[in-house]
């Protein structure tokens, strides 16, 4: 296919919709522009919808941790959780990263894979959803991802290493367009989302950063250019960044329920949504009461649909409690302390807008980042 005009799509995790205007992000180069729905859920809900088009509800991914008994793969760990102690030992950062590349490589996860602050003795009757690379051919099987789709209409792509620097796959990709090496490239950034988690509003660490990005966006431009063919050149985000506007501390109130984890109810309590499966008949109310007062909403049903989180086998819990955007769930099974930004709150909360920018018109029907696949595989 080397007759046909080169697409080039750089995703840049975390950039807002909020940050492109307040920066005015490449608007010379990438005129047609438009502010994108974000997917609710996180990163690892937002990038399985883009690699495949399809909402949490089809590929499964809504965030890291399901209580599932009968499909977790830490069965094992049951019999090891016991020797994990004292477990103010195993919260440490830095002994719960070395930990989680312990089990990734004892299990053979080829995908992200991090404990953050899950307890460990709970692991036997956790799932994790990104066992595999999520990035290549077959990384979300049943379901086609971007991978399957341009092997299969014949393309030569470029699908970044989300392991390498973001650095190193700028400079690949700008390197493949001089050469004219191929007609698909998908090219990932990652770091914006890191530094937004700890300086969202500071201008004078994200401009410098913003402005980098104009630069190495701009030199993959010069790059197309050189190669020689027609191209086109797109840049969109997953969602934006909420500053942090107070904490609730659910597992607290949890506590003083008497209810027992695993016995009368289950819990994965991330960092802006709490997600609970009712195990015996009285904990639903006894867990409803016990968040009364508290800076969020139970999620409806016909939002659940809405936001294309609901599923018959409630894989993804039978309740959701979701924080008022801004609010941040700390201690949760994310870690110990909120950050200074965060996002996964209503996908109408302005500051969670993401973004379309292109050098061509933006297709009719991009409102929502499950429908960048569409875009991408036309």
């Amino acid at each position: 296919m080397n007759n046909d005009i080169v697409k080039v799509f750089v995703f840049v995790d975390a950039l807002g919709w909020k940050q492109v205007e307040r920066y005015d992000f490449l608007r010379d180069l990438l005129p047609n522009r438009r502010k994108i729905e974000m997917q609710f859920g996180y990163s690892c809900t937002a990038i399985p919808t883009i690699l495949t088009g399809e909402r949490p509800s089809v590929h499964g991914h809504l965030a890291f941790y399901d209580y599932a008994p009968s499909k977790s793969p830490f069965a094992k760990m049951r019999f090891l959780a016991p020797l994990l102690r004292p477990k103010s030992f195993w919260r440490r950062g830095r002994v719960r990263n070395q930990l989680s590349k312990l089990i990734k490589k004892l299990y053979g996860f080829t995908g992200y894979f991090q404990l953050y602050g899950v307890p460990v003795e709970r692991l036997p009757k956790l799932d994790y959803c990104e066992k595999t690379d999520l990035f290549v051919k077959g990384g979300l099987a049943p379901v086609k991802n971007l991978a399957d789709v341009w092997s299969e209409q014949g393309h030569r792509y470029l699908i970044s290493n989300w392991r390498l620097p973001e650095a190193e796959n700028f400079r690949i990709a700008a390197e493949a367009f001089r050469k004219g090496e191929v007609d698909r490239a998908f090219v990932y950034s990652a770091a914006f989302d890191a530094l937004q988690h700890d300086n969202v509003g500071r201008d004078e660490v994200l401009r410098p950063k913003v402005d980098k990005y104009a630069e190495t966006i701009r030199g993959l431009h010069r790059a197309l250019v050189e190669g020689g063919r027609p191209f086109e050149l797109t840049v969109f985000s997953d969602h934006g960044m909420t500053p942090l506007r107070g904490t609730a501390d659910v597992p607290s109130a949890l506590a003083k329920t008497g209810l027992v984890w695993g016995e009368d109810y289950a819990s994965a309590i991330d960092s802006t949504m709490a997600r609970f499966w009712w195990l015996k008949p009285e904990a639903e109310a006894k867990v409803r009461a016990a968040l009364e007062g508290f800076r969020g909403r139970w999620l409806t049903e016909e939002e659940m649909k809405r936001h294309g989180i609901w599923r018959e086998d409630r894989k993804f819990g039978d309740a959701i409690f979701l924080a008022d955007a801004g609010v941040q769930f700390a201690p949760s099974d994310m870690g110990v302390k909120p950050l200074n930004g965060m996002h996964g709150f209503d996908p109408d909360d302005e500051d969670s807008l993401a973004c379309w920018l292109s050098t061509v018109p933006v297709p009719d029907g991009v409102s929502r980042v499950c429908d960048y696949f569409s875009v991408m595989v036309r």
